[in-house]
């Protein structure tokens, strides 16, 4: 085997352990740690503000892409669904959103599109624990619940109200119950569901920032940036602070393979930059609420450093 070819092979090597790694431990892995019915209707997806027009983004309207899995319209609609009441998030949307999330890192390609199945893995995490909750500790989940789809984010076939519904309702409540069970372990790693929230909650950060930084426009006619440079200095400022030196290169390195700014276009279904700004802006808007919302309160019960 030649040495550009085991150069090759190596990096696809890296790029696997990447994946596995990515979520795995919290998105902060330790060296001396062992590797271990929200729905919507599949329709065009018309989103109105009623309380604001978006006339200075030109943009009052996001309808279904044709032809593209990821739909920036659906991501929207489970985004603007979350927030609840004054401060809580609803868990049903906010796994929603996440399903849509791992679609538009699967788009990306293969070598970023990897680090979606642990993505997948959390969210899945948190509806089996809701779908536990309701049967009862000494339940026994069948292969159809157990499997997750997330097309389709009920567990199974009862499911519906799973997280609709009861202690994993809400942010909130699946904090208070948590708590008050003694699920959540502050001084070593447990598959609770305040601490799987707290590794999306993380890799949220990265994506809104990732997606500001791609709807920047141009400052006096300068060249727009690539998105494997934008990607990889969203990824600096936020996941790398809990990663390993070997997770951060090998993150970085994944980012190169980003594509081009086109590729961003035709998967929001707009022409130019400005259009593209106005969408994701519009997006990182959305996410940022739902952002500050769930940071408030892990923050208020001492959550934000789980192991």
């Amino acid at each position: 085997m030649g040495v550009k070819s085991k150069a090759a092979a190596a990096i696809v090597v890296l790029l696997l352990f990447l994946g596995s790694l990515w979520l795995q431990g919290g998105l902060d892995y330790h060296w001396d740690s062992c590797l271990k019915g929200y729905n919507q209707e599949n329709k065009i997806h018309q989103l109105y503000n009623s309380s604001v027009v978006d006339e200075a983004e030109g943009l009052q309207i996001l309808e279904v892409c044709p032809g593209q899995t990821f739909q920036v319209s659906l991501l929207l609609s489970h985004l603007l669904a979350a927030p609840a009441d004054t401060s809580d998030v609803l868990l049903q949307p906010y796994l929603s959103s996440w399903d849509e999330l791992v679609k538009f890192i699967e788009a990306l390609g293969p070598m970023v599109g990897m680090i979606s199945q642990e993505i997948k893995t959390k969210t899945s995490i948190i509806r089996q624990l809701a779908l536990l909750t309701e049967k009862g500790p000494e339940a026994e989940l069948g292969p159809d619940e157990l499997s997750i789809n997330p097309a389709s984010p009920e567990i199974g076939s009862g499911t519906k109200n799973n997280v609709e519904t009861g202690a994993y309702h809400s942010v909130h409540s699946m904090i208070t119950m948590e708590l008050s069970d003694g699920v959540v372990d502050f001084h070593q790693q447990t598959d609770s569901g305040c601490r799987t929230l707290l590794r999306l909650h993380r890799a949220l950060l990265w994506l809104k920032l990732f997606l500001e930084k791609l709807s920047e426009m141009p400052e006096d006619g300068g060249r727009l940036r690539s998105p494997s440079d934008l990607c990889r200095e969203a990824y600096q400022n936020t996941l790398a602070n809990h990663h390993a030196w070997f997770i951060r290169k090998a993150a970085e390195l994944a980012f190169i393979a980003l594509p081009e700014r086109g590729f961003f276009y035709k998967l929001v279904c707009v022409q130019n930059q400005e259009e593209l700004s106005a969408v994701l802006n519009r997006v990182a808007r959305a996410i940022g609420e739902v952002y500050d919302r769930t940071q408030k309160a892990l923050e208020e019960n001492g959550m934000l450093d789980l192991p």
